[in-house]
């Protein structure tokens, strides 16, 4: 059970972050770096209880990969989906407003991007916290809240830079995306994190 209460305290306050950057329209730089510096600092305060995937997709490749039982996988979902949710009324009611959700005019393209940076997150995830040959180093939080930063400057205006279905649940609910478009972050999400777990598997054939 404290695994699931540490995957939900870690997504609410990564997406509590999106919510309170991106609803008021935070100038500039700001919502991409305090969304990665958020899941940054969670990433290491989940890290040792839960593994702190705090993403449905990452919990996929870290499964496919083989550090996650199945048993565990189901659960994860549903309280990184919970905690997207309750992050995303608890951030309405402290900006006094919900946002505008996004038009995204080209699906095909969003879910290309989607999909790439969800891939590369997961894949940075499986190398920096996973692999035998970065056992034990302290810069797996930075190197994955820093992918996340990346991703969202990157394609951010494009799909919205989701990278993960909880954020993008929560995104709907604070009205930021459309709930008739967000399958495209859900599927493309989950994809790009089964696709990051196979390239683990294939790059690392020995790292069981």
């Amino acid at each position: 059970m404290r695994k699931y209460i540490a995957e939900f305290i870690g997504t609410f306050f990564l997406i509590l972050t999106v919510g309170c950057t991106v609803i008021p329209g935070s100038p500039g730089v700001i919502p991409p770096l305090a969304i990665g510096a958020a899941l940054m600092v969670m990433v290491y305060a989940a890290g040792h209880i839960s593994g702190g995937h705090l993403n449905p997709a990452v919990t996929l490749g870290v499964w496919i990969r083989g550090r996650c039982e199945t048993k565990d996988v189901v659960p994860y979902w549903i309280a990184q989906l919970l905690a997207g949710i309750a992050a995303a009324l608890v951030a309405v009611f402290l900006v006094g407003k919900s946002g505008t959700p996004m038009e995204i005019k080209n699906l095909p393209v969003a879910f290309v991007a989607e999909l790439l940076f969800t891939f590369a997150l997961v894949y940075v995830v499986l190398n920096a916290a996973t692999a035998k040959g970065n056992a034990g180093n302290s810069f797996y939080g930075l190197a994955i809240g820093m992918t996340v930063m990346t991703g969202a400057f990157a394609v951010g205006s494009i799909s919205g830079g989701a990278f993960n279905p909880a954020v993008a649940v929560g995104a709907a609910v604070m009205k930021l995306l459309s709930f008739s478009q967000i399958w495209v972050h859900i599927v493309a999400d989950l994809a790009g994190g089964l696709v990051a777990g196979l390239a683990f598997k294939f790059l690392n054939p020995d790292d069981k």
